[in-house]
């Protein structure tokens, strides 16, 4: 039997050194999964053992970001968080990647990732679903085209067989996509931040974006930061669909 929404479980899986983002990203997917803070089991990459233990009696696991780790590069913990996402295929279990997460989950299951400074995106960017988006359980109810929170210079090149594209946008594909036969899903936008907690994540690591923003253009970014409604809502609803009442 589905718990209900107060009894959800949900691994947070960070990839994050300092203390202080670690424990703003925690409370990012506080507020946008609606839970409480004991719902929430974290364990980061760098510092805790990955094994599949940690999936037994969840109800669901997320990817956060990463700031200073890129997706194309392998780390002394790559292979071990891939087979977690393995084990999430394997039984079943919702997962949800944002940013770097999203970019985990394609290569974990074959697809590529790149550096790609030329469509780099930060602030707060518009992404439209595509044909499969419009009518997917979890984005069926947003608009057309929608606005969403940015911070990467990595992106999905290629995604893995098996999988839908649900949204892009005109600066590159792959803005969102899922397991076609699992509740597996991935953003390159942020979903777990809105215009405030974006504004801080850009400045916490405004020195890995020196690359592609003059401080004039980082500040305008800045300014430029607008609400995102309905990704404001899109973890809840994921919980709810595939944890609460799975379809």
């Amino acid at each position: 039997m589905a718990p209900n929404y107060d009894q959800l479980r949900i691994r947070l899986i960070q990839v994050r050194e300092r203390p202080a983002v670690i424990q703003e990203e925690q409370q990012t997917f506080l507020e946008r999964c609606h839970i409480r803070p004991e719902q929430l089991l974290t364990v980061n990459a760098l510092s805790d053992t990955l094994d599949e233990s940690l999936l037994d009696g969840v109800d669901a696991v997320m990817i956060g970001g990463a700031g200073a780790y890129s997706v194309t590069q392998t780390y002394p913990w790559t292979d071990d968080l891939i087979r977690l996402v393995e084990g999430c295929y394997e039984r079943y279990l919702p997962l949800f990647g944002s940013c770097w997460g999203h970019q985990f989950i394609a290569r974990a299951f074959g697809g590529t990732v790149i550096k790609d400074l030329d469509r780099s995106e930060m602030g707060t960017q518009e992404v439209f679903l595509t044909e499969a988006g419009c009518t997917d359980p979890l984005f069926r109810d947003f608009p057309r085209r929608f606005s969403a929170q940015m911070g990467h210079q990595d992106r999905v090149s290629v995604l893995p067989s098996g999988t839908i594209e649900l949204a892009r946008n005109a600066t590159a594909p792959f803005q969102s996509f899922r397991i076609a036969d699992r509740p597996i899903y991935g953003t390159q936008f942020h979903s777990e931040l809105d215009a405030e907690r974006e504004r801080q994540r850009l400045v916490a690591y405004r020195a890995y974006y020196t690359e592609t923003q003059s401080e004039a253009e980082f500040e305008r970014t800045l300014a430029e930061l607008r609400d995102t409604p309905e990704v404001d809502g899109l973890l809840s609803t994921f919980l709810l669909r595939f944890a609460v009442e799975p379809e």
